[in-house]
């Protein structure tokens, strides 16, 4: 069996989806399921059992010899959260929880890490574990995933088999109940149909004109790839960053929006709120070596091929993955 943590979630749905198109119906799904508006996002999977999550140790004790794999994507991803108790809780200590039962019972696992690890990106978005211990998250839930990072690079005791992923800004179907951390594509496509323009956030540096912040935009399809193909073969354990290596604009993005759904552009400026803006990554860019070398060799979706396949699959038919 195959454990997908966070399943009820954006990118964990899209793994069990994943799975169920490479034929594993065999998924144990761990969520909070009380959550009705996720509900659509996983009524449609294949799975063999789903466990709540603050069952699912109790749960994998009595069945760690059935699983084969742990794909750790749940998480309290909400970037304008400042209570540290909730990831405390949810990020750090429920991760650790995991690493000690996949090492305790030899069960492969990955997790999710996450870009916010880099802040605002003075030391370069390389993944170099040696450097780790020297990032400066901008916000809590950064903070959250690089204490997870350090802590595990300091185990010595270790799953058969481990990766984490630092993920960029990730994007496409199964995120509509994220709200204000849905992706901009996700809130541009509502908007364009609601007033026929586009919101984006004004620069509030010098260096950077108005929408043209980038950042590096992955879509959920390449991700999910990724994890499979880690589940599937041998790579070197370690932290790897997971975006495209081509950061892109915020204007490109809402272009290639209003491009996928047969419209001309038209944009408009907002300051960025108050309560974010001394938190804001004005740049992001995925160094990709690393995995590269390991040997993952697919290719990613350009932004307008991931932009367009969102829009008008998902979006416009209001589908899920």
């Amino acid at each position: 069996m195959i454990v997908i943590t966070g399943a009820a979630g954006f990118i964990g749905s899209c793994m069990a989806q994943k799975m169920n198109e490479s034929g594993r119906t065999d998924l144990i799904l761990v969520d909070d399921f009380t959550k009705e508006q996720k509900k659509r996002n996983w009524a449609d999977k294949q799975y063999a059992d789903k466990i709540a999550r603050n069952d699912f140790f109790a749960w994998a004790e009595a069945n760690a010899r059935h699983i084969d794999f742990v794909v750790h994507l749940g998480a309290r991803t909400d970037t304008t959260e400042m209570d540290w108790a909730v990831f405390e809780e949810l990020n750090v200590s429920y991760t650790q929880r995991m690493w000690e039962f996949c090492t305790r019972h030899c069960v492969p696992l990955l997790y999710a890490s996450s870009a916010a690890t880099y802040g605002a990106g003075g030391r370069g978005y390389r993944d170099d574990e040696s450097d780790i211990p020297n990032l400066q998250p901008l916000n809590p839930y950064g903070k959250s995933k690089n204490e997870i990072d350090k802590w595990i690079l300091k185990q010595t005791e270790t799953p058969p088999q481990w990766a984490g992923f630092k993920f960029f800004n990730v994007f496409g179907p199964n995120e509509y109940h994220k709200g204000r951390m849905a992706s901009v594509i996700f809130h541009s496509f509502n908007q364009i149909n609601e007033t026929g323009r586009v919101k984006l956030f004004r620069s509030h540096r010098p260096d950077f004109a108005d929408g043209e912040q980038k950042r590096d935009f992955v879509y959920v399809k390449d991700v999910v790839n990724v994890l499979h193909s880690f589940t599937e073969r041998k790579y070197p354990d370690g932290i790897y960053n997971l975006g495209t290596g081509c950061a892109r604009t915020f204007h490109d993005l809402a272009t290639a929006t209003f491009r996928a759904m047969g419209k001309s552009p038209a944009i408009d400026y907002i300051d960025i709120p108050a309560d974010i803006r001394d938190k804001y990554q004005y740049f992001t860019e995925a160094d990709m070596h690393k995995l590269r070398t390991a040997g993952y060799a697919n290719t990613f979706s350009s932004l307008e091929m991931g932009v367009t396949d969102y829009v008008s699959k998902y979006l416009m038919k209001d589908r899920t993955y």
